[in-house]
């Protein structure tokens, strides 16, 4: 009976420089080990014991990263332990299979978004129109199924943040603010959608799950049990479920111990040689698939 881990990575498992928060005394700061590098340049890193634990994970479940990237910026990663058979990109637009995006679910995805919600081009046009460049450093369309904006925080209107997530609601879109990004997504893009179908075709019985933001909210709900740092939009709100564990712990630490979690709940799991973990009712079948 495998397990099905499907887990955010940035903020969750794996940190920028910038978001490792590591706010103990230099000389009791954890070693980290680098799994990202982009244009020659380190980029993203977990603790070294986050990387033996990932390692004896995958051996463990089914482990697949889900993330909100680009394919080419998921592929960039290095993560340690066995190569993952299924990775989730774009928040749910490709499903990756021995690194290959599977042609039949994207075309599946790409319908119910034409289908449902405001088209990209609309978004993108008032994303040009509204944002100021005076804090929007750059704009992006991913993989031309959402937009984002690199943006100065500390410049960013809370006020211009409010009213764009009602014109986006008012189509058919989400926002949300990660970091220096703010998110422009599809409602019917998501996480848990593609996750459902890698439980179908693992014939996965529990589905384990962790993330930091909003975004990751529909993939933590879907699963039977979920994990969510200290940190990231998630945390800012207060955002809970009766079966999400809301950890104390922020930063790179909060990633060894989601992974921590993650390998203790698979361990336990039925037919994994001890304990018992209840699964939730399955998701009714106009949930499982976009």
């Amino acid at each position: 009976m495998p397990v099905l881990v499907a887990s955010d990575l940035d903020r969750t498992l794996i940190y920028s420089s910038a978001a490792l928060s590591l706010t103990m005394p230099d000389a009791r700061a954890p070693r980290l080990l680098c799994v990202e590098v982009h244009e020659s340049r380190p980029l993203s890193y977990l603790t070294e014991t986050a990387a033996g634990l990932l390692g004896d994970l995958g051996d463990a479940a089914v482990f697949v990263p889900t993330t909100t990237r680009t394919r080419k910026q998921y592929l960039r990663i290095n993560l340690p332990g066995p190569p993952p058979t299924y990775a989730i990109c774009a928040n749910g637009g490709h499903l990756l299979v021995d690194g290959v995006s599977d042609p039949a679910w994207h075309a599946r995805v790409t319908a119910r978004l034409a289908d449902e919600c405001a088209s990209l081009d609309e978004v993108r046009d008032h994303l040009f129109a509204t944002a100021d460049p005076v804090w929007v450093r750059k704009h992006r369309i991913a993989e031309d199924l959402f937009a984002y904006l690199v943006v100065e925080r500390e410049l960013l209107p809370e006020e211009w943040v409010k009213e764009l997530a009602v014109w986006a609601e008012n189509r058919g879109w989400t926002v949300s603010l990660q970091g220096r990004k703010l998110y422009a997504v599809p409602k019917p893009l998501t996480k848990s959608a593609a996750v459902y179908e890698v439980a179908r075709r693992t014939g996965a019985e529990l589905t384990l799950a962790a993330g930091d933001s909003l975004l990751d909210a529909d993939l933590l709900l879907a699963a039977d049990r979920g994990w969510r740092p200290g940190h990231g939009e998630l945390a800012d709100s207060d955002w809970s479920a009766p079966t999400i564990t809301a950890l104390p712990e922020r930063g790179v630490l909060a990633g060894e111990r989601i992974l921590r979690e993650l390998l203790r709940a698979t361990r336990a799991a039925p037919g994994q040689g001890r304990g018992t973990v209840t699964c939730a009712a399955p998701p009714r079948e106009s949930d499982r698939s976009p």
